[in-house]
């Protein structure tokens, strides 16, 4: 697939799929997603390494990436991005983008340290249920 390709499908979510904790929060989300139209790709795939590539991110980070509207959210600005795709009340907790992206990703990257031992790795990406696979774009 190409970069032009890849990017009609945004938004587009890269995530950790080493990561248990990672992979819990990802099933968690495509429970509470509304409109299901979040595409999803592991950070360290193709995919994932072509978007960190085009948009000049690390090919070290191992943070949540959020695409959308051909720009590049990461850590706590990615998380919270991804509030308004969900259902009930969490779209309200978008309000914590008034707090400065230093106190945020302090917070972000104090979970992300931890993430491993809170849950583990995993061998295998996502158990994904079979509605939601043909969203991810390199698994």
């Amino acid at each position: 697939m190409e970069i032009n390709d890849i990017l009609k499908k945004q938004p587009i979510l890269l995530f950790d799929g080493e990561c248990g904790f990672c992979n819990k929060s990802l099933l968690f989300f495509l429970k509470k997603e509304k409109n299901k139209t979040m595409h999803f790709a592991p950070l360290n795939s193709k995919v994932g390494k072509e978007l960190k590539a085009y948009f000049e991110i690390e090919e070290k980070t191992d943070s949540v990436i959020l695409i959308r509207d051909h720009s590049a959210f990461i850590k706590s600005c990615a998380a919270l991005r991804l509030f308004p795709y969900m259902k009930g009340l969490w779209p309200l907790m978008i309000v914590f983008v008034v707090v400065p992206p230093f106190i945020r990703n302090w917070v972000y990257d104090l979970i992300a340290k931890r993430r491993m031992k809170i849950i583990g790795r995993v061998e295998n990406c996502v158990n994904v249920p079979k509605e939601d696979r043909v969203r991810f774009l390199d698994m």
